[in-house]
């Protein structure tokens, strides 16, 4: 059997192959599902970087240029499981560890009387990063063998999950510009070591013999960005980074054909030409939008005026086409 970790990349501008039953995109119109990226050069070396080094990868950029789908189609190219956590304002470092349900075990503890011992492990949730470092572990809470627990914990996506590679991973942290500055820092020591304690239990959960840097990775750490809040210095210098634009034209039109190959089944001439000229409006509004200090539409939502055009009979410069790139493309904002 191929070592999944010998798997080569897809080339720069590769897409996933059509599924045999394409589901209609319309069902769910971000479907994170990875079948569909198209990469660019910049993308796939940052990625070979990345395994290379066993440093996370910083994706940075406005919102809406492809940050936060690469991962999940990395994994699926690749046969890894894949994890992800999007950040809010409430986040802290540890949370991406594990958490420890006190509450829970209080209440047991009230309930079953004091002469019934409790065992920490059971109120033990491991994060994703505990999921990608130490499987086997999470599964267990970090209970050694003989401990016997109320129940193990559930794998995040498992039945994808299970029919990937157990001893690789991908894990996406969105937005991580949301957090607390104080947050970043605190995954400086996991990220870099690969190893962290869980204080309830006193549990040392790391990966074990894995090899090192630059042998073959079996874990890519994706992390993203949208410039929001700036991220401490500390943390940068142990990232890999990459700064992703918005798509050209070009490229715009090329993810206009992957998304419709893969989740349609079908791009004909007329799909092409529809894809053009919504590009070509897309690039004008974007100008238009840095120059009066806005929002400049986002690919999402190129593929959205897309689907609609397509779905409706809508052509650029038809009498229905200004309403629809109001409402799609370019939106009531206020000032950046």
């Amino acid at each position: 059997m191929t070592d999944p970790s010998a798997r080569i990349m897809p080339p720069a501008g590769a897409r996933a192959a059509a599924p045999e039953r394409p589901e209609r995109i319309y069902d769910a119109p971000d479907p994170r599902d990875g079948r569909v990226y198209v990469m660019s050069g910049d993308i796939d070396l940052a990625v070979r970087v990345t395994l290379a080094t066993g440093r996370p990868l910083l994706l940075r950029g406005d919102p809406g240029t492809g940050k936060s789908s690469l991962a999940a189609y990395i994994a699926r190219q690749r046969g890894w499981r894949y994890y992800e956590h999007v950040v809010t304002s409430r986040t802290q470092a540890r949370d991406l560890l594990w958490t420890f349900d006190s509450v829970r075990r209080l209440a047991d503890a009230q309930v079953r009387g004091s002469g019934t011992e409790l065992s920490n492990y059971d109120y033990v949730e491991p994060g994703v990063l505990w999921w990608v470092l130490a499987h086997d572990s999470a599964c267990r809470r970090g209970a050694p063998d003989g401990v016997k627990l109320a129940s193990d914990a559930v794998e995040p996506d498992a039945n994808t999950n299970a029919k990937r590679s157990k001893d690789h991973a991908v894990v996406l942290i969105d937005e991580i510009d949301k957090a607390d500055p104080d947050m970043p820092n605190g995954l400086l020591v996991p990220l870099g070591s690969n190893e962290f304690i869980v204080s309830e239990t006193g549990t040392v959960i790391g990966p074990g013999r894995i090899g090192r840097a630059g042998s073959g990775g079996r874990r890519i750490v994706i992390i993203t960005t949208n410039e929001e809040r700036a991220l401490p210095q500390a943390f940068l210098r142990r990232c890999v980074v990459l700064w992703l634009e918005h798509p050209g034209k070009d490229r715009l039109v090329e993810i206009a054909q992957a998304h419709l190959e893969t989740y349609e089944g079908a791009y004909t001439q007329a799909d092409k030409s529809l894809a053009d000229s919504l590009a070509t409006e897309l690039i004008s509004l974007r100008t238009t939008a840095t120059q009066q200090a806005l929002r400049a539409p986002s690919t999402a939502e190129f593929l959205d005026a897309l689907r609609a055009c397509r779905s409706l009979g809508i052509s650029v410069g038809s009498d229905d086409w200004e309403r629809l790139r109001d409402i799609t493309l370019i939106k009531p904002q206020q000032p950046g």
